[in-house]
């Protein structure tokens, strides 16, 4: 939930409807979760059966992201995180 907020927070064109994807997991299909999702105009979208293959490049990139370039250790803006990626 704080990423979510985190990422509401940043959010720069409110008027745009979004789509949040994930896997069926119960963090994400948590009542609490869904409201702030539908509060803030953030369509849901999951997997078909919980199985995280369905969203295989997804999660091959944000595992790049993670492991490669240690992306989850900055607390940055979208900018400057661009700019990690490029310079790594």
């Amino acid at each position: 939930m704080v990423a979510l907020r985190l990422a509401i927070k940043q959010r720069k064109n409110k008027d745009l409807i979004l789509i949040h994807h994930s896997d069926r997991g119960l963090q994400y299909c948590a009542n609490e979760y869904q409201k702030v999702l539908s509060k803030n105009r953030i369509k849901p979208s999951m997997t078909q059966n919980a199985d995280p293959y369905e969203n295989a490049v997804s999660e091959r990139i944000n595992g790049i992201l993670k492991q490669e370039f240690n992306i989850d250790k900055y607390n940055k803006d979208l900018p400057i995180m661009k700019q990690i990626i490029r310079n790594s």
